[in-house]
């Protein structure tokens, strides 16, 4: 699949001159001849586009085999426990993975900041354009890095209903007990003090809470919270263009002493 990607990142580099990146700079004219190009232009359309692109298409295969193999893995007979401590009915480990595409959303940012900062600085489109291309940004990175555990939302549905309803039934069983033991006609006579059925109560509890608060896709806050910073990091840079350097670092001093 590499060899693959690699053949295509050449192809494209060859016929597909009009597939290059947006930006002024980064466009290719046909009319200039391969003579009258620097050569730093010649490394950046031989090598450097072509190696882009494979990149592009190896991440591009990568995420289509991370799919393939989630949605492989809900067609399992999953043993989902809804009372798991993740929150998750055990399917929290597929976080760990998630996270490894922080780098990969940095890189997306990076190239859509470059393009963003070189048309912004030639008056191709307005600083105030950059607002909803950043929530177009992250869209994109919800969708592609987020959206294929969704598939698992109808599995955890499924397990969370049906663990409410077993442990509702369980709960009521127990607390009934519990209270025909220690407070009805027959209350037991032994000390209530340091019984470890007031602990048992209270972990019914815990479990309960549990299975209640169970999420029914596999994404918790930091995970969310990592993506978004690595998506808007590489866009923080081009805040420079409405506010300059000098401009803040005058503002901040001004507030600092006073004046």
């Amino acid at each position: 699949p590499e060899g693959i990607c690699l053949l295509a990142a050449v192809l494209l580099s060859l016929f597909g001159n009009k597939l290059a990146a947006s930006g002024t700079t980064a466009a290719f004219d046909p009319r200039i001849a391969v003579g009258e190009i620097p050569l730093t232009a010649q490394w950046y359309w031989i090598v450097c586009l072509p190696f882009f692109k494979f990149l592009i298409l190896r991440w591009i295969w990568r995420l289509g085999l991370w799919g393939y193999f989630l949605w492989r893995v809900v067609k399992l007979e999953l043993h989902l426990v809804p009372t798991h401590p993740d929150g998750y009915a055990g399917l929290g480990y597929l976080e760990l993975v998630q996270i490894h595409f922080a780098p990969l959303v940095v890189a997306i940012s990076a190239v859509q900041s470059a393009s963003y900062a070189e048309d912004i600085s030639t008056g191709a489109i307005p600083f105030e354009a950059l607002y909803p291309a950043i929530a177009m940004i992250l869209i994109v990175d919800a969708a592609l890095f987020l959206g294929p555990l969704f598939i698992f939302s109808r599995r955890l549905w499924a397990c969370r209903l049906k663990g409410m309803s077993n442990y509702m039934e369980f709960a009521a069983s127990y607390v009934n007990g519990f209270d025909k033991k220690w407070r009805g006609a027959d209350a037991s006579p032994e000390p209530l003090l340091g019984t470890p059925d007031l602990q048992s109560l209270a972990d019914l509890a815990n479990s309960m809470n549990i299975v209640r608060n169970m999420r029914v896709v596999p994404v918790s806050q930091l995970l969310l919270i990592n993506l978004a910073m690595a998506a808007l990091l590489p866009i923080i840079p081009l805040i420079l263009f409405k506010y300059p350097v000098v401009e803040l670092a005058e503002k901040f001093f001004r507030t600092l002493i006073g004046i």
